[in-house]
């Protein structure tokens, strides 16, 4: 890296800019740092770039640079957030926007940042008076009438990043031509532009009246009130991994008559460093362990967890051995689609104009249930923004009733435009009461679903490729995937392709069809004669090129042949690796 003199050249020269008055004394250190070690590699990767707004807006590791999270990037862009705001509501003199933050280093510096710069602009800014859940970010939005909000968070990147959620005023976060806009007014602030110095006069400290109505709205996620208060008991294990749902979520569950809810005490304590965890990802079952001992031990139906900004949820259940079973992120958004669809449809609440929304990574059982049951389906791109795009194009015509992605989010009602771990939870345990009620598990429940429309295997496999060198190497993998696409993935023959960056479908036979989507994306999909689906992209947040893969297996009949399937899966995963040389 060091031979690389002329990126070596532009990083210095960016880093020495860092060195006037505009910056404080701690952060001309740092930098000071950088430019004299001998090693250049902390300093092209905090300076070789601005840190963009991706599919979650602006997200980076914390520390001193133009790629890095501190208070002057988020100064910059809050700038010309605010510079966007004022040039998109002209002569407006009630502009106001929501900040949040989750309990990650720094948010509340950030989020006190956020707020000074939005009241210097004349910008109203309600200000949360400490953490909380992203659902409820956009929630307040919508509800008190916002053009715009900020919401300090990372989700659920390891505790070195922070990051800075964007949203509009329908509460989404922000899509085009909003978010390029604000990129463009973001590249043109130079820190002698920002107005760090707030008006407190304008700033609104927002809290307890807020959490009400939020749990309120929560409530309309609920389909069958009945089954929760047969089973009020159900005992129930809960974690915040150290984060925002700690308060809001036992309420939530408490609110719809669920009386026997356990919390994780460790996890309880708000902690930036998530000491319980190697990383705060519900992904990632290392996360769920204190969870399932607690279980364990109170003998627990299920065990739950949100993630630190408490947008996405992880479930744990007993499978048919008693033993504690991580159901993921295809098959928690299959059965909530699932359970929406059948009781809804048994309590006479389906009109026939509703829909549900899944991202196009997402398992393909969930189009077999809902055509099965005559549910329009819409497939959209990876981002839950893209799932509000279609409540907000929709909105008064057809009505949503759920959206989910592969990972871990959903959101089952339509007063939040982001996934919703409260609402969420709230609603897989109504599920697990549904399913006591009728003499079944979550994990019979799933069984029973594989049954009826077919197994279905998921596996990410994300290849992490950090720094200026990585992000080089994910563009020519995408690249040399499209001159060269594979005919054949784990033996099974490559049928159709389609390119999202193209907007284009190619049959085997060469024929070329138009993909209808709102705007192209950096997304390739193939999809195989025997149904295996493998898609591919960058992640927009991470250093780093996920991988989906699905492997059906029509020979699935009832549970005793969930092992075998999966091994037979599993296998088939690693015959594709091959195939993508991974």
């Amino acid at each position: 890296m060091s031979t690389n003199t002329e990126l070596i050249a532009q990083c210095e020269a960016r880093a020495k800019q860092w060195l006037t008055p505009a910056f404080d004394e701690d952060t001309q250190n740092a930098v000071k740092a950088m430019l004299e070690n001998d090693d250049k590699t902390e300093l092209i990767d905090a300076f070789y770039r601005n840190l963009e707004f991706g599919t979650g807006g602006l997200r980076g590791i914390m520390g001193a640079g133009t790629n890095r999270m501190n208070k002057y990037i988020v100064g910059m862009a809050t700038q010309g957030f605010a510079n966007y705001i004022l040039k998109a509501f002209p002569g407006r003199n009630d502009l106001s926007v929501v900040v949040g933050h989750d309990c990650r280093n720094n948010g509340r510096m950030f989020a006190e940042t956020v707020a000074d710069i939005f009241s210097a602009n004349g910008i109203k800014v309600y200000l949360f008076e400490s953490l909380r859940p992203t659902p409820e970010i956009s929630f307040a939005i919508r509800q008190l009438g916002c053009q715009a909000g900020v919401n300090v968070t990372a989700s659920h990147n390891p505790k070195e990043y922070n990051g800075y959620k964007a949203y509009w005023e329908d509460g989404a976060q922000v899509l085009a031509p909003h978010d390029k806009g604000i990129i463009d007014e973001v590249n043109k602030v130079t820190i002698d532009d920002v107005k760090f110095e707030g008006n407190k006069e304008l700033i609104e400290i927002i809290g307890g009246e807020m959490d009400w109505d939020y749990l309120q709205a929560v409530k309309e996620a609920m389909v069958d009130q009945d089954v929760i208060l047969r089973h009020k008991d159900l005992n129930i294990v809960y974690s915040p991994m150290h984060g925002t749902g700690r308060v809001i979520i036992p309420e939530a569950l408490r609110s719809w008559g669920f009386q026997n809810i356990h919390v994780v005490p460790e996890q309880m304590v708000v902690d930036g460093d998530f000491p319980t965890v190697v990383s705060p990802n519900p992904e990632n079952a290392e996360a769920m362990t204190l969870g399932m001992k607690l279980g364990t031990r109170l003998n627990a139906d299920l065990v739950i967890a949100s993630d630190p900004d408490a947008d996405r949820l992880a479930i744990v259940c007993r499978n048919n051995k008693g033993e504690w079973e991580i159901i993921n992120g295809n098959q928690t958004c299959m059965m909530f689609c699932w359970y929406i669809i059948a009781n809804k449809k048994k309590l006479g609440q389906l009109k026939g104009n509703e829909f549900l929304v899944k991202t196009i990574v997402t398992t393909e059982v969930i189009r077999k249930i809902a055509d099965k049951n005559g549910v329009e389906l819409r497939d959209c791109y990876t981002g839950f923004k893209w799932i509000a795009n279609e409540i907000r194009i929709s909105e008064g015509v057809n009505k949503y009733i759920g959206g989910g992605e592969e990972s871990f989010g959903f959101l089952p009602f339509d007063k939040v435009r982001d996934k919703d771990s409260p609402a969420s939870i709230c609603l897989i345990c109504e599920i697990a009461a549904w399913a006591k009620d009728n003499g079944m598990t979550l994990y019979d429940l799933l069984m029973n679903i594989y049954a009826e429309y077919g197994f279905s295997r998921e596996v990410t496999i994300n290849v992490v490729r950090p720094g200026k060198t990585g992000a080089d190497e994910i563009k020519q993998m995408m690249s040399d995937f499209r001159a060269t696409p594979p005919t054949e993935l784990g033996g099974s023959k490559v049928v159709l392709t389609k390119d999202f960056l193209a907007l284009e479908a190619r049959d085997a036979d060469g024929n070329v069809s138009k993909l209808d989507m709102p705007e192209t994306s950096n997304v390739l999909q193939w999809f195989c004669d025997d149904d295996t689906k493998v898609s591919v992209r960058p992640s927009g947040t991470e250093p780093k090129i996920k991988f989906y893969l699905e492997i059906k297996d029509p020979s699935f009949k009832c549970a005793g042949c969930y092992e075998r399937c999966m091994k037979a899966a599993d296998e088939k995963i690693e015959l594709i690796k091959k195939s993508l040389k991974l």
